[in-house]
């Protein structure tokens, strides 16, 4: 793994050794959970594409916007009325640059299901705030990756899990989740090539006929323009996580509104 992703991690550990010191947030209720299948759904017969807009204040060596909980809600508002169907809220502080304050703050301006997308290690970070999906990386969880996804579920919240390659992706589809994001970015060599969705993609769609299951294909990393959308889709995406190109551009809302309308 690459080592800006062990100094995360490390961060992140110290982070929850504090946290874990406070009390959990009593205000979280397991029964408003915004459920992103049928948002997605409906963003499709509306044939419209299922953008999950990301609110990415930074990234490890790069500076996107300075965001505030205030802006968070701004922006989130912004991505809304564009027709975005879910809202990524990163909540790492020291790589990211951003809060749990800035997820609070969008999901009260947003009807949007919201993703809490950070580093989870520790049980206790769901507990943290309310949100309606959590990021659950299996290259960060290895073994544990099937307990924190019964865990999340049980507290109801949508796990989506990351993979990258074929071993993660065995991995996840023995677990309950039925969320599967495909990040287009190796955390081993941070490169970012969109082959990966189009590989893994097509052996999700296969699983699914095999075993009468069926699982959310999302894109993750790289997605820039309406060409890389289409071709995603095509490849069997059912939505997209896009961030940079969103959060980089001039106009927030126009910029999602191009994206979610690209197959027009």
């Amino acid at each position: 793994m690459h080592q800006t992703i062990e100094d995360i991690i490390n961060s992140t550990k110290k982070r929850v050794e504090c946290s874990n010191k406070l009390t959990p947030d009593s205000n979280i209720d397991k029964n408003v959970t915004r459920n992103i299948e049928s948002v997605i759904n409906k963003t499709k017969k509306e044939h419209k594409v299922p953008i999950i807009a990301e609110i990415k204040p930074a990234s490890p060596g790069t500076f996107n916007l300075n965001v505030s909980p205030r802006e968070a809600a701004i922006i989130a508002k912004d991505m809304q009325q564009a027709g975005a169907t879910a809202i990524s809220v990163l909540t790492e502080t020291e790589y990211f640059h951003s809060s749990k304050k800035n997820l609070e703050s969008a999901r009260n301006e947003s009807v949007l299901p919201v993703l809490r997308k950070d580093f989870i290690i520790n049980e206790n970070q769901m507990d943290e705030v309310q949100t309606d999906l959590i990021l659950l990386i299996a290259s960060i969880l290895g073994d544990e990756l099937d307990r924190f996804v019964s865990l999340a579920l049980s507290k109801g919240l949508q796990p989506l899990v990351e993979v990258h390659n074929k071993n993660e992706l065995e991995k996840a589809l023995q677990t309950s989740a039925k969320l599967i994001g495909i990040n287009n970015r190796n955390l081993d060599t941070f490169e970012i090539n969109l082959q990966t969705t189009y590989n893994l993609a097509p052996l999700i769609k296969q699983y699914d006929i095999e075993n009468n299951t069926h699982h959310i294909i999302i894109s993750e990393s790289g997605i820039y323009s309406t060409d890389n959308i289409k071709q995603l889709i095509k490849a069997g995406a059912d939505a997209l996580l896009i961030g940079s190109s969103i959060i980089k551009s001039n106009n927030i809302y126009n910029k999602t509104k191009q994206l979610v309308e690209a197959l027009e």
